[in-house]
């Protein structure tokens, strides 16, 4: 059954993006139902960045529209999102350096806090009970994610792959419907992305996730849906087998044709999954 507007968490509409005389996304579409795994790819430069950047509320479009739950967006800035059911990892990781891995937990449960997760830490506007509630739920997503242990570390002082465990766990701690995942295989050995595709299909247990990434055996792996881009334009979209189907994708990742030899052809197969 085809699903209406109001049956998916997440939908944009003839999204268009343009910076001067460049156009960065051009009449792009795309849904996200709830308990779904959607990934977004392409090329360098296809206009992933900048969709992602649209969808989590960083950048205005151009034209178009993008609702959340069939409303507009609850608004622009992250606290705003966070409220409405709406979590992001960053590529970068934006940990905060000075606060502890538990402190950094414990901001991502802002909705959760009558006063807001940051005044608790801070002292300011402090509820006891509030504080207590968000540390032990922080922990305990810690432990969930592996790396209760480091609770009381500094995240800089930490390797890179337990970083980022601290990340998912931010952004994890406050049960969001939705949650879009900016590159999360990035600088990981192959048994962490394994140990990752395994975390991102529990996530969809739970909440819907929207995945940005090059590593495509883990976009094959773990996704229900893909969205590809080229050029700011999705040139395919379908099933993961369907995506690595078609030969538009191939001709986008490899620069060859359909009628490309055997050998090509399994090569784009390959960077296809």
């Amino acid at each position: 059954m085809t699903k209406t507007a109001t049956e998916h968490l997440l939908r944009a509409d003839g999204v268009t993006v343009r910076f001067g005389g460049l156009t960065a996304l051009d009449d792009v579409g795309l849904q996200v139902a709830p308990g779904s795994v959607v990934g977004l790819i392409g090329p360098n430069g296809a206009g992933k960045t900048t969709l992602f950047n649209v969808l989590s509320g960083v950048l205005r479009p151009t034209a178009g529209t993008i609702t959340w739950k069939g409303s507009p967006p609850p608004g622009r800035r992250t606290h705003h999102l966070a409220r409405a059911g709406i979590a992001r990892t960053f590529q970068g990781l934006n940990l905060f350096p000075m606060m502890t891995v538990l402190d950094n937990v414990v901001a991502g449960a802002d909705r959760l806090a009558r006063g807001g997760a940051l005044s608790l830490i801070s002292g300011l506007g402090r509820h006891h009970r509030d504080e207590r509630e968000l540390r032990d739920r922080a922990l305990a997503c810690l432990e969930r994610f592996g790396v209760a242990e480091y609770a009381h570390r500094l995240p800089g002082t930490l390797p890179y792959g337990v970083q980022k465990q601290v990340a998912l766990a931010r952004a994890c701690v406050s049960e969001p419907e939705l949650l879009l995942l900016d590159e999360p295989a990035s600088g990981l050995s192959g048994n962490q992305i394994d140990a990752l595709a395994d975390q991102i299909r529990g996530f969809s247990q739970n909440m819907a996730v929207v995945l940005v990434e090059h590593h495509m055996d883990l976009v094959m792996r773990v996704c229900d849906h893909i969205v590809v881009l080229n050029f700011g334009r999705v040139i395919s979209t379908g099933t993961p087998e369907e995506v690595q189907a078609d030969p538009a994708v191939t001709q986008a990742y490899l620069g060859t044709s359909a009628d490309a030899n055997d050998d090509t052809n399994g090569d784009a197969n390959g960077a296809a999954r």
